[in-house]
C-alpha cells in the first residue's frame, strides 16, 4: 500500500514539474496552462475561444515539447475537405492497388485552429475522430493513438465567413476555455521571453518530457482519487439544476431552454477529480467542483432568446446556479 502511494506522488510530482515549466513558457495564460493539463489527464478535448496573439497556438505546441508525442497543426480554411484531416487513399500505378495515406488526425496532439472557420462536413469528420477515437476508411476502421488529444480554437472578433459548431458537437468538448489578455506584469515578461527566444539557449527546451506509460498511470491515479458521497451528490445537483432550474433557483426559470447532459456530468467529475490532483491533494472537495464548472458547463447549456435578448451569458446563468445549489 505504501508502495502504491509512492508511485502515486511520483506521477504527480511529474505532472506538477511539467506544469511548472508550462507556466514559465506561456505567461500570463495560468488558466489555460491548467485547463491543458485537465484535458489531457482526463482525456478530453478541449475548445478554447480567445482574441489573436493570446498564445493558444504557443501553449499545444509548448505541451507537446512537454510530452513525448507528435504534434500537428491544422489551419481550418472554408476550402478544406475531411479527407485533408482523416487521410486518403492513395492510388499505387506499381501494383494497380490503393495505399491509405494517414491525416494529420494520427498524431497526438492535435491544433484545430480556427476550426469555425471550417464547414459543416469538415468539423464533423474531426468530431467523429474525437468520440469514436477511429477513422474508417472504405470497410476498414483504423484506431488513433491511445494518447490523443484535440485542442481546437475559434476567433470570437470576426464571425464573417464562419461555420459555428452546433450544440451537439459542442458537447464532444470536455472544457471550452475563454481567455482574456494578460496584465502589465506579464506582457512585460513576454518581452523578455521573446527576445530570449531569439537566441538559441538549450536550458529553456524541457529536460524531463511525460512519457505516455507516465500519463495513463497519472489518468488511473485520478480515477481512484478519493470523492464522498456528498461531493457527487453535489455535482449530481448542478446538472438538475440546469434541466430544472425552477426547483432551485425560480430568477432564472425562464434564461435555459435546455440543460445539461449526462456527457457534461461525467466531463465535470473528471475535471473536478483532476483539479484535485495537479493541486496536489488525495480527495475531491467542491471547491474543486466550482473550480472547473464553468469550463464544462459553460458550451452545454442552451440559453433561451429571453435570455440571449437580454446580453445574459452561460457564466453568469452558472454563477445563478452555484449561489442556488446547496453545498452539502
Amino acid at each position: 500500500m505504501i508502495e502504491e502511494s509512492e508511485k502515486v506522488m511520483d506521477h504527480l510530482d511529474r505532472v506538477q514539474k511539467t506544469r511548472d515549466w508550462l507556466n514559465t513558457q506561456i505567461i500570463g495564460q495560468k488558466h489555460l496552462v491548467d485547463r491543458i493539463l485537465i484535458a489531457l489527464l482526463s482525456d478530453g478535448h478541449l475548445l478554447v475561444e480567445g482574441a489573436p496573439g493570446l498564445a493558444k497556438t504557443k501553449a499545444i505546441k509548448t505541451l507537446s515539447e512537454a510530452i513525448i508525442g507528435e504534434f500537428q497543426r491544422i489551419q481550418f480554411t472554408p476550402d478544406l475537405l475531411p479527407s485533408d484531416i482523416t487521410g486518403t487513399e492513395i492510388y499505387r500505378t506499381q501494383d494497380g492497388s490503393f495505399q491509405f495515406q494517414e491525416g494529420p488526425v494520427f498524431h497526438n496532439l492535435i491544433l484545430a485552429d480556427e476550426i469555425n472557420r471550417a464547414p459543416a462536413k469538415v468539423q464533423s469528420a474531426l468530431l467523429e475522430a474525437m468520440a469514436e477515437r477511429t477513422v474508417s476508411v472504405g470497410n476498414r476502421t483504423l484506431k488513433l493513438p491511445k494518447l490523443f488529444l484535440v485542442m481546437a480554437t475559434q476567433n470570437p472578433i470576426e464571425q464573417e465567413g464562419t461555420y459555428s459548431l452546433p450544440e451537439a458537437q459542442l458537447d464532444r468538448f470536455l472544457m471550452k476555455v475563454k481567455i482574456d489578455y494578460p496584465d502589465s506584469p506579464s506582457e512585460r515578461e513576454i518581452l523578455r521571453l521573446v527576445r530570449n527566444e531569439s537566441v538559441p539557449d538549450a536550458s529553456q527546451k524541457f529536460d524531463d518530457p511525460l512519457s505516455e506509460s507516465e500519463i495513463l498511470a497519472a489518468r488511473r491515479d485520478i480515477l481512484n482519487l478519493h470523492m464522498a458521497d456528498v461531493v457527487e451528490e453535489y455535482i449530481v445537483a448542478l446538472t438538475m439544476a440546469t434541466r430544472n432550474p425552477s426547483q432551485y433557483a425560480a430568477d432564472i426559470a425562464n434564461q435555459i431552454d435546455f440543460g445539461v447532459s449526462p456527457r457534461g456530468t461525467i466531463a465535470l467529475d473528471l475535471c473536478s477529480r483532476t483539479n484535485a490532483y495537479i493541486s496536489g491533494k488525495d480527495f475531491v472537495s467542491p471547491d474543486d467542483v466550482q473550480a472547473v464548472i464553468h469550463d464544462v458547463f459553460r458550451h452545454r447549456l442552451i440559453l433561451s432568446f429571453e435570455a440571449e435578448a437580454q446580453g445574459i451569458d452561460p457564466d453568469e446563468v452558472i454563477n445563478s446556479i452555484i449561489a442556488s445549489v446547496a453545498v452539502a
